[in-house]
């Protein structure tokens, strides 16, 4: 996003906020997200597209060269074979925007995180 913007309210202002070949890049991630994890709150956290379930599920974000994918470090692990062809770091991997998105890896990625979560004891929701 621009340096310039404030930080958006929820996903879709986030999505609204990038060109539309990139919209529908980032809609796609979401949709694939929301389908492997169905009962996963949306929310916008360090500025950036977020789904939780039973606690921080994954992150994705747009950048100029690439979307990021962050399915924390245990994600990152569990898939460092088929992540191995993206540059990526300790919880994070990049999908160029030359190349098609990774949709059928993200999938699995979510649906381990999700049994990863669901396996945890419950967090208390925190009072606002």
């Amino acid at each position: 996003m621009k340096a310039t913007t404030k930080a958006p309210a929820n996903i879709d202002e986030y999505i609204k906020g990038w060109p539309k070949d990139i919209q529908t890049r980032l809609q796609a991630m979401r949709e694939t997200i929301q389908k492997a994890a169905p009962g996963a709150e949306e929310a916008i956290s360090y500025a950036m597209p977020s789904f939780n379930l039973n606690g921080y599920l994954v992150y994705f974000a747009a950048y100029k060269n690439h979307i990021g994918f962050y399915p924390v470090p245990s994600g990152m692990k569990e898939f460092e074979k088929e992540l191995s062809v993206y540059k990526s770091g300790k919880g994070s991997a990049q999908f160029p925007h030359d190349q098609p998105l990774p949709l059928a890896l993200v999938t699995k990625i979510v649906k381990f995180r999700v049994k990863e979560n669901l396996g945890k004891p419950k967090k208390p929701k925190s009072s606002k």
